[in-house]
């Protein structure tokens, strides 16, 4: 019998959105899997059910550093001050810490923590490169845990490794917000490397005790504080159920009773990519794509190939009142003043897509 409840099916999705390539025909022949959203009639979780985990080898050409941003670094701020109140400044384990932004952002603050990430790079020594887990000696007074559970593919099997690796203890999850993402009918905020879609209910059902629980990034992300050794099978009921709008894609392509989307967009991290390569499929390319991230100017995205150029080419080469489409309105103002209002911004969810 099939416990699944189908949500979303789309094919062909790059398998990593924020892989970069040298040239237009590697990134259009990247590799790609399909998406199939369900949600589990058991737990009543949401996830990618055709993933496929051994697809995944994340190298050096991966770019998905967003702390070239005045603003994600404010909210940077925010997360540190909620970590610190909740969790305290001594004996802090951030599994998975990528780049070590955010662990050097809370020693900075006076907090004392060790990081845990296999790819890490730098030359930080409170960095472990390897997984936090069996044969870890660290016991963490609490654990953070940032924008890594929508990436393994058994989320309450994985949270119950790290408490049984740190005996319980308090533990910070932030995720993205999936209520945000189908109020929004943000259908470029679905990606391939993202396995799980978390709403604030799934938080209540995994555990038993919560400390804190809200919203972050202007409702993009959801985080919550809770007891690890509170946690058990979530179960899935009728109330639990997804109200997967129907409309999710109606705002995909340009049609005849809608005026033409913009041409330039700014913002090719994740929803850049997947936003334009939906767009092309529709019969509505982008064409220019613009990023404030260096590591990502002069590289081609996966599925479209369309080449990233850096804020500055974008001014020389558009017009001044061109509109650009910007793929996360949380950085409206900031590009506002860094391209000295010359354009017409328009933030993705103004562009015809947000639906009360």
């Amino acid at each position: 019998m099939n416990n699944e409840i189908l949500l979303f099916e789309e094919l062909d999705f790059p398998i990593f959105q924020n892989r970069m390539y040298d040239s237009q025909e590697e990134a259009r022949a990247c590799p790609k899997g399909d998406i199939r959203l369900v949600q589990d009639g058991s737990s009543g979780l949401i996830r990618n059910a055709a993933f496929r985990s051994e697809l995944m080898a994340y190298d050096a050409s991966y770019q998905n550093e967003q702390a070239h941003s005045p603003s994600f670094k404010i909210h940077l701020e925010e997360v540190a001050a909620i970590v610190e109140h909740n969790l305290g400044i001594t004996g802090l384990v951030e599994v998975g810490c990528g780049k070590a932004y955010f662990l050097e952002l809370l020693q900075a603050r006076g907090c004392s923590i060790t990081g845990f990430d296999p790819t890490y790079e730098g030359g930080n020594p409170s960095v472990e490169r390897h997984y936090f887990g069996d044969n870890v000696t660290v016991s963490a007074k609490g654990i953070v845990l940032r924008h890594v559970l929508e990436h393994v593919e058994d989320p309450a099997g994985f949270l119950g490794g790290l408490r049984d690796a740190n005996g319980g203890g308090l533990i910070y999850i932030e995720v993205p917000c999936f209520d945000w993402i189908l109020r929004n009918r943000a259908w470029f905020d679905i990606f391939y490397e993202h396995v799980n879609y978390f709403r604030m209910d799934d938080f209540s059902r995994l555990f038993s005790r919560v400390i804190e629980i809200g919203r972050l990034f202007g409702g993009q992300y959801l985080y919550v504080v809770a007891d690890l050794a509170s946690l058990r099978e979530p179960v899935f009921s009728e109330k639990d159920r997804v109200d997967f709008p129907q409309d999710f894609m109606s705002m995909a392509v340009s049609g005849s009773s809608q005026p033409a989307l913009p041409r330039a967009v700014w913002g090719a991290a994740s929803k850049g990519v997947i936003y334009s390569m939906l767009r092309e499929r529709g019969g509505s390319p982008v064409e220019v794509l613009i990023d404030i991230n260096p590591g990502k100017c002069g590289k081609y995205v996966p599925a479209t190939g369309l080449r990233v150029i850096s804020p500055e080419e974008g001014a020389a080469i558009l017009a001044p009142g061109s509109e650009i489409l910007v793929m996360n309105s949380n950085y409206l103002e900031e590009i506002r003043g860094m391209t000295g209002n010359r354009f017409n911004l328009i933030g993705v969810e103004k562009a015809g897509m947000q639906h009360e």
